[in-house]
């Protein structure tokens, strides 16, 4: 009996954490806070250690369900496009991993409790092709907070869901951090001139071009699978 109820008990945890996380970003004054003018202000203070109290806000972010496009625009907005592609990109990997040893730890027993012999062949299928299907899933897009929590109560394996989610986020942070970045030292310098040089046409077009990437890994991966 008690062997049964422990994975009842970690699931009551989990739920009552993920609530609670939401509520507390959506209802309390932290929200006030994920701005770029009060994070900014914030991380001034900061002084020298700044990119690691903006990775330790991301990583907590992250686990309590602070949209990662919010987190990573906030990045963008304080370091600029190249050093806050850095920072964003060690706070995500951070965030996700911490998110995904949550949900391991307390729903995955649940979860396996739950699979039938038709679900068991899929775990045992991501088990195996952890990697590739995290970074599949990373390349077109899925929703951040929800698939590291989510990928926790599967079988994949935890240094396969690092290695593709650490391979798999690049391209898109650094889209979008280089465009949000680059038009945030445009708006700074105040010289609107720039918004015609080279590095903003580049910018708009690769976070355009970001749009579509998705699709185009899709085609690509049906195509794949047809050959």
């Amino acid at each position: 009996m008690e062997d049964k109820g422990k994975p009842i008990i970690k699931l009551i945890f989990l739920v009552i954490f993920i609530v609670g996380a939401i509520l507390l970003v959506r209802l309390t004054p932290v929200k006030t806070y994920l701005t770029p003018e009060a994070l900014g202000a914030f991380l001034e203070k900061a002084g020298f250690w700044a990119p690691a109290v903006y990775i330790f806000v991301y990583t907590v972010g992250a686990c309590l369900f602070v949209p990662g496009t919010l987190l990573t625009g906030l990045g963008a907005a304080i370091f600029g496009p190249y050093w806050g592609f850095l920072w964003v990109w060690f706070g995500a990997m951070l965030g996700a991993s911490a998110a995904f040893i949550i949900g391991r730890t307390l729903g995955r027993e649940f979860a396996a409790s739950l699979i039938g012999n038709r679900l068991r062949k899929y775990d045992d299928g991501i088990e195996r092709n952890g990697f590739a299907t995290v970074l599949y899933l990373r390349l077109v897009y899925f929703p951040f907070t929800p698939m590291n929590f989510g990928m926790g109560l599967t079988k994949v394996r935890f240094w396969d869901y690092v290695a593709g989610t650490g391979l798999g986020i690049i391209v898109g942070t650094f889209i979008f951090t280089f465009f949000i970045g680059t038009l945030k030292d445009v708006w700074a310098s105040g010289n609107w001139g720039e918004l015609l040089t080279f590095k903003v046409f580049f910018s708009i077009t690769l976070f355009v071009f970001s749009f579509f990437m998705p699709r185009v890994i899709k085609k690509i991966s049906a195509r794949n699978k047809g050959v």
